[in-house]
């Protein structure tokens, strides 16, 4: 058995679920796509938002179908061109040059 196995098992155990409830490669799809798709740290938060999801009585393929579904077309909103480049400011180096020149 596995490290994530056994870590999955202890996990139901410990929170009063049936292992065979739980659909280890659905949640590990749906994190990776939103992993590649969104941003990394919305794997976990999403994988959350199913479980809500899922113990407000919707389906867990329904609910994963859709939070997939969003994640493969996401496209972030663009920020607001305000017309003018934005300018960056670098800050002064502080202390004596390491390398001499």
């Amino acid at each position: 058995m596995s490290t994530l196995e056994e870590w999955i098992n202890a996990a139901c155990l410990e929170l009063g679920l049936e292992r065979g409830d739980i659909d280890q490669s659905l949640i590990l799809d749906l994190a990776r796509d939103v992993a590649h798709g969104v941003a990394r740290p919305g794997a976990p938060l999403t994988a959350y938002l199913l479980g809500l999801a899922v113990g407000r009585g919707t389906p867990a393929r329904d609910a994963a179908a859709r939070l997939t579904e969003m994640a493969e077309g996401w496209k972030p909103e663009e920020p607001e061109k305000s017309g003018t480049a934005e300018v960056l400011e670098v800050p002064e180096q502080a202390g004596e040059p390491v390398l001499d020149a």
